[in-house]
């Protein structure tokens, strides 16, 4: 009898036990999923990525490095960019790898910047699908305050995967500078629904700044180019567009203009994110100013 309690209080302890071990990974997972930290998430997916105390799973790996990349770490843009060029838990791709070694070596990662030297200089480098800006059904609520243009809408969502530019970045700007009125010409004589004066336009090869495709698509070339200028930070693209990136520059962040500081923040209230994802290698070089982190 003796004997038969102690064999089930084993049995019971060893249940127990396992059924706990089942709620640490049930837990793990829920933490993972709820982790912000990228230096953490970079640890973690090293982890996996490497089979250090984890199994060996490569396709999470590259999942936490892209949510790390997204949160900002060079180390994670380099550890992404290594699987992408070597085909390690991703499908290998030069032009991916290209890109977030570009991003990584912009935020002074020795590393990333030794490897550009191997991967080749002539390929068109492109995001990773992971950091591409998602398009998502604008909320009804908020469309219904500032979208009020709905076939423009339409044409925006279509044009923004060729920029790799989110599009409620792209509709932020336009109901901020002119209401989605493709005819606006304000006092400087910026035209069009994203407002381009006549030297943007030609920067960007608009001939008919009125044509709101033309006029879209030089606007998005614009942001895009000032995403990868300033570093996905949005609030230092805002303003460049209001005010131009040299005075971005020489403020080394949103300069004291009224009106700029206004039309950043109307931006900011339309669109919530604060980064976005660029293309490194649009620019021959990036701004000196780190981030616009201050204005939080």
């Amino acid at each position: 009898m003796q004997k038969l309690i102690v064999l089930t209080s084993l049995i019971l302890c060893t249940t127990a036990t396992l059924a706990n071990d089942g709620l640490l990974d049930v837990l793990s997972e829920a933490m993972i999923a709820n982790e912000e930290d990228p230096h953490k998430l970079v640890i973690l997916a090293a982890k996996y990525e490497h089979a250090e105390g984890l199994p060996m799973d490569r396709e999470k790996a590259a999942e936490l490095y892209c949510r790390a990349a997204r949160l900002g770490s060079p180390d994670a843009l380099y550890a992404l960019g290594w699987m992408y060029a070597n085909g390690r838990g991703v499908q290998r791709d030069d032009s991916v790898a290209l890109q977030l070694f570009l991003m990584a070596a912009g935020e002074g990662h020795v590393h990333a910047q030794k490897m550009i030297q191997y991967t080749s200089a002539m390929l068109p480098s492109r995001l990773p699908d992971c950091l591409l800006p998602a398009i998502e059904e604008e909320d009804s609520e908020e469309a219904a305050i500032y979208y009020t243009d709905g076939a423009i809408a339409n044409l925006v969502h279509k044009l923004a995967p060729d920029y790799q530019v989110d599009p409620k970045l792209v509709l932020a700007v336009i109901s901020v500078e002119s209401a989605f009125n493709p005819r606006a010409v304000s006092p400087k004589n910026a035209q069009g629904l994203m407002q381009l004066i006549p030297e943007t336009a030609q920067r960007f090869q608009v001939s008919n700044p009125f044509d709101p495709e033309e006029n879209i698509k030089g606007g998005m070339a614009y942001l895009r180019w000032l995403l990868a200028f300033f570093k996905g930070d949005v609030a230092l693209v805002a303003a460049a567009y209001n005010a131009g990136e040299g005075a971005v520059e020489k403020y080394r962040g949103i300069p004291p203009y009224q009106e700029t500081v206004k039309y950043v923040e109307k931006i900011r209230t339309r669109y919530k994110k604060s980064m976005h994802p660029y293309q490194a290698n649009l620019v021959q070089r990036t701004s000196m100013i780190v981030s616009s982190d201050h204005l939080d």
